[in-house]
C-alpha cells in the first residue's frame, strides 16, 4: 500500500489513527497543507503562530537521509528567527562568507558575501537540510505544546484532490485504508513532482539542462587545509568533473559536486568505486570516510500561477531551478514568509480575498527572478557551445587580472532575497535620498538597535517604524492595527546608513513579512491609511 520514496533519518511523526478517519462525513479544515518536508512545515508555523488551524498530511512519518539542501541564505534564517527557530540553525550550522574560484589551479579571484557588521545573522550559513528540518519540527512540536492548532499527520498520502467551488476535497490513504478530508484552503508543498500540481491539471513549463552531478558527503579523516569557504574549480586539473564545488558542512562533513556531463551510466557513477575514484584524484592522498552520495539533474521551471482558488502551491511545488546559488529551499522560504500573513487576514476577515492573488503576482516575480539568475549561472558554468566556452574561459583568464572582469563570473549567482519592485501592493516611495536597499518593496535590512537587533522588533504584524519622527503608538485602519517603533539614528550608525541616507527622519510603514509597504520622511495620518489600504489590496 506504501511505496517509501525515500529512507528516513529520523521517524518524527508515526502514523497514529485519527477521529477523522471514523467520521461518516469528511470533516472540513480551514488550512490543510500537503508536504512535510522545510516548506510545509514552515507555513504550519506561520499559520499555527497567528492561532490559524492547520493540518499538514504527509505520506511518510518523518525527514529523509542525506544532506541535500545544505545553503540557507540570511534571509531564510530571519525567517527562521520569526517562526522561533533560527538560533539552533545558525548555532548548528557553518558560518561562511567567503568564497573563491579557481581555474584548473589557478584562484581567479575571492569575494565577500556579507561585508558589512552589523547583522543578527551572517550571509550563508552550511547545514544538513534534516539538521534544518528537524529544527522546525522541534519548533512544531513547542508550539503544541503551548497550546497552537497545528496537527501533523504521517503516513497520510493524498490520492486524489477535488476542487468544489470554495473548498477542496482530498481522498487520503493510510495503513488503516483510506478516508476523506475537506479544506477551506489548500497549500500544496509537495515537492518537485508534485502529485497535486498533476492531481488538479496544472502545467509546469520550463527547460530541463542536460548535464548531471554527482554529489559525495565526505568526512575526511587525514590533514584537512581547507577552510571553511566555498571553492568553486572551473576545469579542475585532475581531470574529474568539468566543475567542482567544495563546501563544509556540520560534523566534519564535507560535501563535494562533480559536474559528470549528461551521457553517463547513473548506476555505474553512484557505485562506490566509481566515487571514490574521483574523490581521490581530488584529494590527492587524505583519507576519507564516504557518507551519502547521489546524483542529480535538474530543470528550470515554473506554474504560470502559484494560485488557483482555494489551491496554493509555494516551494518545489510551484517553481524549479538549477542548485546554483542555493535558490531552492531559500525561495520556497520566502513564498511561505509572503502567503502566510495573507492567508491569516483573510481568514480573520480582515482584508479581502484578493489579497490572495498577491501571493501569485510577487512570488511569480520572484520565481522569474530565481530563474533568470539560475539559467545565466547554469549556461556560463556549462557552456553550450565552442564560442560560448571560449568566451567563458577569457573571462577567468581576465578576471584573475582585471577587476572589471570578476563580475562577469558566474559560479552560481548566490541567493539574495526578492525586492518586489513596482507589484501592486506597494504604497509610496516619498523618502527624499533615502537607500535603495531599503526601498519601497525591499525586505528588512537588519541593523543593530538600542537594545538588540532591528530584526526582533518587526515582523508579525503591520508597523510603523519612525527614526527620529513622530507618531501615534497604535493606529486603527478598518481591523488593521499598526503599531509604532520607534527608534533614533543616534549613536546608531548603522541605522541611519541603512534608512535614512542622507535624510533626516523617515517612517516607514512595514508589512507583517518585514517587507517595506511604504517610506516618508514624517508621519501622515492620510498617508499611512492609503498605504494601508493598497498593501491589504482595499485600494
Amino acid at each position: 500500500m506504501f511505496d517509501d520514496r525515500y529512507a528516513l533519518a529520523h521517524k518524527l511523526y508515526p502514523y497514529a489513527r485519527v477521529a477523522d478517519q471514523d467520521r461518516p462525513q469528511p470533516v472540513r479544515h480551514p488550512v490543510v497543507v500537503v508536504g512535510g518536508g522545510p516548506i510545509g512545515v514552515a507555513t504550519a508555523l506561520d499559520l499555527g503562530q497567528q492561532g490559524i488551524p492547520v493540518l499538514v498530511l504527509d505520506d511518510h512519518e518523518g525527514i529523509g537521509m542525506g544532506s541535500r539542501a545544505i545553503c540557507f541564505a540570511k534571509r531564510s534564517l530571519e525567517i527562521a528567527d520569526r517562526y522561533g527557530c533560527g538560533a539552533p540553525m545558525l548555532e548548528k550550522g557553518i558560518v561562511w562568507n567567503l568564497g573563491k574560484v579557481f581555474h584548473h589551479d589557478r584562484k581567479v579571484f575571492e569575494f565577500n558575501l556579507l561585508p558589512e557588521q552589523g547583522h543578527k545573522y551572517p550571509a550563508f550559513i552550511n547545514l544538513q537540510q534534516p539538521y534544518f528540518e528537524g529544527f522546525m519540527i522541534d519548533r512544531l512540536r513547542a508550539l503544541q505544546a503551548e497550546g497552537a492548532p497545528i496537527e501533523i499527520r504521517g503516513k497520510n498520502r493524498v490520492d486524489a484532490a477535488e476542487v468544489k467551488g470554495d473548498h477542496v476535497v482530498l481522498d487520503v490513504m493510510t495503513p488503516d485504508g483510506p478516508y476523506s478530508v475537506e479544506a477551506d484552503w489548500l497549500v500544496a508543498c509537495d515537492g518537485a513532482n508534485s502529485p497535486l500540481r498533476s492531481m488538479l491539471g496544472h502545467s509546469f513549463a520550463g527547460k530541463v539542462f542536460e548535464d548531471s552531478f554527482l554529489i559525495a558527503d565526505i568526512r575526511m579523516t587525514g590533514d584537512v587545509t581547507f577552510p571553511t569557504e566555498r571553492w568553486f574549480w572551473f576545469e579542475p586539473s585532475h581531470g574529474e568533473g568539468a566543475s567542482l564545488l567544495l563546501h563544509r558542512q556540520p560534523d566534519d562533513i564535507w560535501r563535494v559536486d562533480f559536474q559528470i556531463g549528461w551521457d553517463v551510466d547513473r548506476k555505474e557513477e553512484l557505485k562506490e568505486v566509481n566515487i571514490r575514484r574521483r574523490l581521490d584524484a581530488f584529494l590527492d592522498g587524505i583519507d576519507y570516510d564516504l557518507i551519502w552520495s547521489s546524483i542529480y539533474t535538474f530543470q528550470c521551471k515554473r506554474m504560470e500561477r502559484f494560485r488557483h482558488g482555494p489551491v496554493f502551491f509555494a516551494g518545489d511545488a510551484a517553481h524549479q531551478v538549477s542548485p546554483f546559488g542555493a535558490r531552492g529551499a531559500n525561495s520556497g522560504m520566502q513564498d511561505v514568509d509572503n502567503l502566510g500573513w495573507k492567508l491569516g487576514l483573510v481568514i480573520a476577515g480582515k482584508a479581502p480575498e484578493r489579497l490572495l492573488d498577491s501571493y501569485s503576482e510577487e512570488r511569480v516575480y520572484g520565481a522569474d527572478e530565481n530563474i533568470l539568475n539560475s539559467t545565466r549561472s547554469t549556461d556560463f558554468i556549462t557552456p553550450k557551445s565552442e564560442i560560448s566556452k571560449i568566451f567563458r574561459d577569457a573571462v577567468l583568464t581576465l578576471a584573475g587580472k582585471a577587476a572589471f572582469a570578476r563580475p562577469l563570473v558566474n559560479s552560481g549567482r548566490l541567493s539574495v532575497p526578492c525586492v518586489y519592485d513596482g507589484l501592486s501592493l506597494n504604497g509610496p516611495d516619498a523618502l527624499a535620498g533615502a537607500p535603495e536597499r531599503s526601498r519601497v518593496g525591499a525586505p528588512l535590512v537588519d541593523a543593530p538597535v538600542e537594545g538588540g537587533w532591528l530584526l526582533d522588533r518587526l515582523g508579525g504584524a503591520f508597523q510603523l517604524l519612525t527614526i527620529d519622527a513622530e507618531a501615534p503608538q497604535v493606529l486603527e485602519f478598518d481591523g488593521i492595527t499598526v503599531t509604532r517603533v520607534a527608534l533614533s539614528a543616534a549613536g546608531h550608525p548603522e541605522l541611519a546608513e541603512r534608512y535614512l541616507g542622507s535624510a533626516t527622519s523617515a517612517v516607514y510603514l512595514m508589512r507583517p513579512d518585514q517587507h517595506v509597504a511604504a517610506r516618508w520622511d514624517s508621519f501622515d495620518v492620510d498617508a499611512v491609511a492609503a498605504a494601508v489600504k493598497t498593501a491589504t489590496a482595499r485600494g
